[in-house]
């Protein structure tokens, strides 16, 4: 757990230490070298393999009855009738999930992370788990003879996304694999809105993560999630710190504008999160109110944005930026993530951006 220090120098100045080695100069009286370690994030989510596919345009999903921009939770049977229509289509695979995307864009950015979930004793749950492991992210994983959860992310031409999410092994996570011992020594615990899919194991998680003295961390994850649980949702918001949700999960949980939605989840919690879209995002923490814009970009496919905008916002949290800035490192993830295919960014992305913001 991070602590912030006070140092009060011989003339009565106080200096306050950033997360960093730090010596305070030699004018102060005694000498002093303090190591502060940085706050570190521990996320719950579903374990799932992405199967990314674009398609040439959007009467698939009419005829799949899968609506436009929605993320469906599908059985077996319904998930391989998708890959039969889709498999004329190419495809590529990448791990995935939300939460753990939003992990893995932390690992990226220099955080110490941690994932717990669940995958099948098979090749796409080591395909996961390797994947994880490669950017250096603890994995907490619980193992099963079920298949690993499969998203199939069909994008339409201009982008957007539909999830067919067939959960498999995934859904195997529940409250009775939690104990207060693994959020021990996390600051911050980042939970998937998803989950709540599983409302024992969803109100257990933020619980035991609060015990642990844990900061929560939640996505609103989808607008379809947000209308089936709002009441479930409202009723928790006073034990979560920090809230993420798009323009449409705002009104889904509000029944109002993306301003008032701000205004409404400001009151419940520490800090406030809506994005706009293509108009940026607004954040709102006590008194203190910033809004952000975004820069155009060609968008090749939107899965992702969301969780890198929280990796990047939660990142600059960590290293001491200002809401502005925060909300400009999140920005800067979700409109480069947007220009790629899949949730991820490539090397050269994270090179630039590393120097841009000093990660």
């Amino acid at each position: 757990m991070t602590t912030r220090f006070l140092a009060t120098s011989w003339l009565g100045m106080t200096t306050d230490l950033s997360e960093r080695r730090t010596v305070i100069p030699n004018e102060v009286r005694n000498l002093i070298i303090i190591e502060v370690t940085m706050k570190k994030v521990l996320g719950i989510g579903n374990a799932l393999v992405d199967i990314l596919t674009r398609i040439d345009n959007d009467n698939i999903l009419n005829e799949l009855g899968l609506p436009k921009g929605s993320m469906q939770l599908v059985d077996e049977k319904v998930s391989a009738k998708v890959a039969k229509a889709l498999e004329k289509f190419d495809n590529s695979m990448a791990s995935g999930g939300s939460a753990a995307n939003t992990i893995h864009g932390l690992a990226k950015c220099g955080v110490e992370v941690g994932f717990i979930g669940f995958t099948g004793n098979d090749k796409v749950g080591q395909f996961f788990d390797d994947a994880m492991k490669s950017v250096g992210v603890k994995p907490i994983m619980f193992h099963g003879d079920v298949p690993s959860g499969i998203a199939q992310a069909i994008i339409s031409p201009d982008g957007e996304r539909t999830f067919a999410t067939h959960l498999g092994a995934a859904v195997l996570l529940s409250d009775s694999h939690l104990t207060v011992d693994l959020f021990k020594g996390w600051d911050y615990c980042y939970v998937e809105g998803y989950l709540i899919a599983n409302r024992p194991l969803f109100k257990k998680a933020i619980e035991l993560a609060k015990q642990a003295g844990c900061k929560v961390v939640l996505d609103l994850a989808s607008y379809n999630v947000v209308e089936d649980n709002r009441d479930f949702l409202i009723e928790l918001l006073p034990q979560i710190d920090i809230v993420f949700a798009n323009e449409e999960e705002a009104k889904a949980l509000t029944h109002s504008t993306p301003e008032d939605a701000l205004e409404f989840i400001g009151k419940h919690c520490e800090i406030a999160v809506v994005k706009v879209g293509s108009k940026g995002s607004m954040i709102k923490r006590g008194n203190e109110k910033v809004t952000v814009g975004c820069n155009k970009v060609k968008v090749i496919d939107t899965t992702g944005a969301g969780d890198m905008y929280a990796a990047g916002f939660m990142a600059g949290l960590i290293k001491g930026y200002d809401l502005k800035k925060s909300g400009e490192l999140g920005t800067c993830l979700a409109g480069n993530v947007i220009q790629n295919l899949g949730a991820k960014l490539k090397e050269e992305q994270w090179n630039q951006i590393q120097e841009d913001f000093s990660l």
